[in-house]
């Protein structure tokens, strides 16, 4: 039976991936917490671990592989100093993809491969918009490990490896945590509704983002994957919408005036930055690929998920 495999299944867009995909075959998500499969229960596979991916590749033989391991900024604060962090995020976004392009060149060479990169690898661009053309020149960890993973599936790519990327722009499910501003917005703002007190305190209501729908960015992958040949994408709207309109969004969904309920305190954040905007032509010529939903339409989903 045709299989595909997760690698960051417990991760929102791998949970999304997971359900999307389970309808039409059988599948295996990999992620911190364990291995889970529609049909079997599967030992733990440590992703670091060269003989433990390369056994189970053997193993299943995967038409699909989608690696949406990542370490995220939001995830730093659980180590100490930077050293830690690039270390981390070196072994999850470079190290453990290496282990699998590895295992797929020795032991099942049909198996395609899809890496998520982002929006960081470009730091602050020259371009206002950004395409598959624009030099990367990342500037956080986060960044500068997603560029080196990208550069990793150019290289295989010369193997006649199929592995391509998806450089995905933020998106948003209810899947997300807090830490995310979008779902901090929208959990908030359902707690007030309930009764709660409290107030909403965002660095820079002014800021601008381009916002996609996650299951939109998902969908995207699968279409990647499935092209003739292997290449690199950008997955973003190409439009940006500040941090207020979202807030205006969210609160006016609950019947709520945000500006009761709405602190803004710039100490939250660092230097401001142009905001990173990009250009999916590419995708949309070669796939048919769309988004689904409308920015409003998007934040009213979200406040109803929550």
């Amino acid at each position: 039976m045709k299989c595909a495999m997760i690698i960051g299944s417990e991760g929102q867009d791998g949970r999304i991936l997971f359900d999307r995909l389970s309808r039409e075959q059988a599948v295996i998500g990999i992620g911190r917490d364990g291995v889970r499969s529609t049909d079997r229960i599967l030992p733990p596979v440590d992703i670091l671990n060269a003989v433990q991916v390369r056994d189970v590749i053997d193993q299943y033989q995967p038409a699909e592989i989608y690696f949406l391991a990542a370490f995220h900024q939001s995830s730093q604060e659980q180590v100490s100093n930077e050293v830690q962090t690039l270390r981390k995020s070196y072994q999850v976004h470079v190290h453990a993809l290496r282990n699998v392009l590895d295992g797929v060149i020795g032991r099942s060479a049909s198996s395609r491969v899809f890496y998520a990169a982002s929006s960081y690898i470009f730091g602050t661009p020259t371009a206002p918009v950004q395409d598959e053309t624009t030099p990367m020149k990342p500037e956080s960890i986060y960044g500068i490990t997603k560029a080196a993973g990208v550069e990793v599936c150019r290289l295989y790519r010369t193997y006649d490896l199929f592995a391509s990327v998806g450089i995905l722009y933020n998106h948003e499910s209810g899947n997300r945590p807090e830490s995310f501003v979008a779902q901090k917005i929208v959990s908030t703002a359902r707690r007030i509704k309930a009764g709660s007190d409290e107030k909403l305190v965002i660095g820079d209501l002014s800021a601008r983002v381009d916002w996609g729908y996650a299951p939109d960015y998902v969908d995207a992958m699968i279409r990647i994957l499935r092209l003739p040949q292997p290449d690199d994408f950008i997955i973003a709207t190409g439009e940006t919408h500040t941090v207020r309109e979202f807030v205006e969004v969210a609160f006016g969904a609950l019947g709520l005036d945000w500006k009761s309920h709405v602190v803004e305190n710039p100490a939250l954040i660092g230097s401001p930055k142009p905001p990173l905007v990009g250009n999916s032509d590419k995708l949309k010529r070669m796939t048919g690929w769309r988004p689904s939903v409308s920015f409003e339409q998007m934040v009213r989903l979200l406040v109803g998920n929550a």
